[in-house]
């Protein structure tokens, strides 16, 4: 009775480090902040649809990567002018980003993550009485819009996921595939971090001028590379 080695299962040793540098590349590429990351995290830090915006953005990544890996990349690349729509596209809706988190720093709701404690739920009124009050949330619906928006139209990530994955990938041969699996297993670990993790900033985020300096960073952070899109390359 012979017992299989290493040498009796090609496939291991195709896999797994084809898997590996695939989870790699991925967390490298994703890992930069963008407007994709800012997002989640501020869904993730006022706790709205969190598990929603994170399915879109694994789900969305994964169906890039898998695209990339199967040849659409080198597909794309013969229509140069698609890139160019989906550069100007995605600027125009970074900057309408961008201008509402500007007006969430410049005029404050004077939200604070406090507001969405069970104490805090009830403000006193005159004359002693207390109404229940809770601070207004996006719908489902317009953040997984919101989410799917800074996924598709941010021309990054088809450089990144679609391109650069896609040719990364190609470089593997029958591995390519475990490489594609490797780079979603980084998206979905990613994502997940990064919006349930997002909570534990909590307390440094209590107050609203921690929300005016947050918006006002997203707002930058969204002007700066809808600048970089429309800018020549």
């Amino acid at each position: 009775m012979s017992w299989p080695t290493l040498h009796s299962s090609p496939s291991v040793v195709l896999v797994l480090p084809s898997l590996l540098a695939g989870l790699g590349l991925g967390f490298s590429l994703i890992v930069a902040i963008g407007a994709q990351n800012l997002f989640v995290l501020r869904q993730g830090i006022h706790r709205e649809h969190l598990l929603a915006v994170v399915a879109v953005c694994a789900l969305s990544d994964a169906a890039l990567i898998l695209l990339g890996v199967s040849g659409i990349g080198l597909v794309l690349q013969t229509v140069p002018w698609l890139i160019v729509v989906v550069r100007w596209a995605g600027a125009a809706f970074l900057v309408g980003y961008g201008l509402l988190a500007a007006r969430r720093a410049l005029r404050p709701s004077g939200a604070t993550l406090h507001l969405e404690t069970a104490a805090s739920l009830l403000a006193p009124m005159a004359g002693g009485t207390t109404v229940q009050t809770r601070p207004a949330r996006t719908t489902l619906t317009a953040t997984v819009l919101t989410c799917l928006a800074l996924t598709w139209l941010n021309p990054h990530v088809y450089l990144d996921t679609v391109f650069l994955l896609g040719s990364v990938a190609s470089t593997h041969g029958d591995g390519r595939w475990a490489f594609a699996v490797g780079a979603c297993i980084a998206s979905l670990v990613w994502f997940s971090a990064l919006g349930y993790g997002a909570r534990f900033l909590g307390r440094w985020l209590d107050t609203p001028r921690a929300w005016r300096i947050l918006d006002g960073v997203i707002a930058v952070v969204m002007f700066a590379i809808a600048l970089s899109l429309v800018l020549p390359h």
